[in-house]
């Protein structure tokens, strides 16, 4: 046979013809065992000898990696999630940036970042606009997300993979297919030999479901960091054009309007990021904290399992969605997580809002409108965020959105836009969700000078040495 002649092809008159490369996986899985006649007519009929070469190989790959251990012992897998998500965000289109696209962007980004210099001190200097498509975004953030759902990842493989032991131990051998294990072999026992193909296999639906969410989300963020994560470090601003020009459809408002608001808020949460350099931690801690206290619901996995074949990772799949995360009644860890989280998003919202309206004040013919149509979408949350809130239990609506900016309303009534910003030069003056119901008590809090036991003390001794008596409370002596 020469170079050019095609590759063997199983006899199409043997009913039991598979090709070779399969038979060698079969060995090399099983330590140099035979292909049973059972399993060889089993996989025959699903149609596995008729595979083009390269198909064969795939499937050889991937199969080597669940048996080998490749991709770690059910890490998220980011790649997997990569893929997931740009085929999600591509599904309806998701055509590359043009040169006009990224001029018009980067002049946005400049005109908003000048517009913002005369209504906070807060700065990052040399922003610089990026137009980026949604493939671009999935690219650009992925690596924060698999960092924000790893704690997520580890309750999955655990809780799916046990849900699975617990139903084979549940199974007779007669409860399988034919030829599937070795006579006399028992499926509970099955368990300890492909423990970490398990962990790999869910481990890999779930960065698939996590691709998923974030490619939804890609298809209606507007910019880098819209979720009010530190997703984009600076000086990146990145918008998408696209989603701006669905967004502004929607409302009837030119999109070069509604891409100057969109520029002015990520341009301000880009100076609030790196003018508060223990802000962003803290925020992604409150993700992480969340995510490590999502309970996973394994009646409800069990239940989605029962009678689906373990070895389909599509039917495993379809069978977990929407099935991973406990109902709402939440752990009081995981409540007061949440709590912390919805606040933080909120208060920088707010913040981003109060300051990007004062910039596009007197600019914009419908900034007022456009605020209001924000504020609705953030705190609302969009179909986007809805589905990403599903399919990985994060939930990143900023609910008390409203709150939060009349507490930044009430900061800069009373001391002006110094005193505003003033609230994120340390995380012990930060806003809390306690302040978020008392606002004007927090307005006094920083309004007024603290003092320690020290300068109480203090106070209390000049007192007392201006009404006549000795430090101590002790009438003065006469020698």
């Amino acid at each position: 046979m020469t170079s050019a002649d095609p590759p063997a092809s199983p006899d199409p008159g043997d009913p039991q013809g598979l090709p070779p490369e399969l038979e060698k996986l079969w060995r090399d899985l099983t330590g140099g065992a035979e292909l049973p006649d059972e399993v060889r007519q089993m996989l025959a009929g699903a149609g596995l000898e008729q595979l083009d070469p390269q198909m064969m190989g795939l499937l050889t790959q991937q199969m080597q990696g669940l048996f080998g251990g490749s991709g770690g012992e059910g890490g998220f897998d980011d790649e997997r999630a990569t893929s997931m998500a740009r085929t999600v965000a591509a599904a309806e289109g998701d055509p590359s940036i043009t040169t006009a696209e990224q001029d018009r962007v980067r002049d946005s980004v400049r005109t908003a970042d000048l517009w913002l210099d005369p209504v906070t001190d807060l700065a990052a200097p040399g922003l610089v606009g990026r137009a980026w498509s949604r493939a671009e975004w999935v690219e650009a953030t992925m690596a924060r997300w698999a960092d924000l759902v790893e704690p997520v990842s580890e309750g999955v493989a655990d809780a799916v993979q046990g849900a699975i032991g617990r139903q084979l131990g549940r199974l007779g051998e007669g409860d399988l297919p034919a030829g599937l294990l070795p006579a006399g072999m028992n499926p509970a026992a099955m368990m300890g030999q492909v423990e970490g193909m398990m962990r790999r296999l869910h481990a890999g639906l779930f960065s698939a479901q996590v691709g998923q969410g974030v490619g939804t989300l890609a298809t209606e963020v507007l910019s880098g960091c819209e979720p009010a994560l530190p997703l984009v470090a600076s000086p990146t601003v990145a918008l998408l054009p696209r989603n701006i020009s669905a967004f502004a459809e929607g409302l009837d408002l030119d999109a070069g309007e509604v891409m100057l608001h969109v520029a002015a808020r990520e341009a301000a949460r880009a100076r609030l990021f790196h003018a508060a350099p223990w802000l962003g931690p803290h925020l992604l801690a409150a993700v992480r904290d969340y995510a490590a206290g999502i309970v996973i619901d394994t009646d409800a996995i069990e239940a989605g399992l029962a009678g689906v074949d373990p070895s389909d990772p599509e039917a495993m799949r379809s069978a977990l969605e929407g099935r991973l995360f406990a109902p709402p009644a939440r752990t009081p860890a995981q409540q007061r997580a949440l709590t912390r989280l919805e606040s933080t998003l909120a208060l920088v919202e707010g913040w981003v809002d109060v300051v990007a309206s004062a910039a596009v004040a007197g600019h914009l013919p419908h900034a007022e409108a456009l605020g209001e149509a924000v504020r609705r979408r953030r705190a609302g949350g969009g179909p986007a965020e809805r589905t990403f809130g599903a399919l990985v239990g994060l939930e990143l609506r900023p609910r008390r959105l409203r709150d939060a900016v009349n507490l930044f309303a009430a900061l800069e009534a009373a001391g002006g836009a110094g005193l505003r910003d003033s609230a994120w030069s340390h995380p012990d003056l930060a806003p809390s969700a306690d302040d978020l119901d008392d606002p004007l008590g927090y307005v006094e809090r920083l309004t007024t000078p603290a003092t320690d036991g020290f300068d109480a003390e203090l106070a209390d001794l000049l007192r007392g040495s201006t009404e006549g008596e000795a430090p101590g409370g002790r009438p003065p002596t006469d020698g």
